[in-house]
């Protein structure tokens, strides 16, 4: 496994991470790689602007049925 050091963490910052983690139960470490990890299966703004349009294109000429209709009538049943 590789190993990053980052420097110049303000202490205010690095005071939320700990409060973080341990409200997490994990260790800083622990907690830091679950912040690493996840932002890494992000995807960046043009890639999720490309994946929009794409379908948007998909959609295009296919009707849409207001969300509110048909909760109502799943309420209502």
């Amino acid at each position: 496994m590789s190993q990053v050091l980052i420097r110049g963490i303000e202490e205010d910052v690095l005071a939320r991470l700990r409060k973080r983690a341990e409200g997490n139960n994990r260790s800083l470490e622990g907690e830091l790689r679950e912040i690493l990890r996840a932002s890494s299966l992000q995807v960046d703004a043009a890639t999720a602007r490309e994946l929009m349009q794409e379908m948007r294109a998909r959609l295009a000429g296919t009707s849409q049925t207001d969300s509110a209709a048909l909760i109502r009538e799943d309420r209502d049943r």
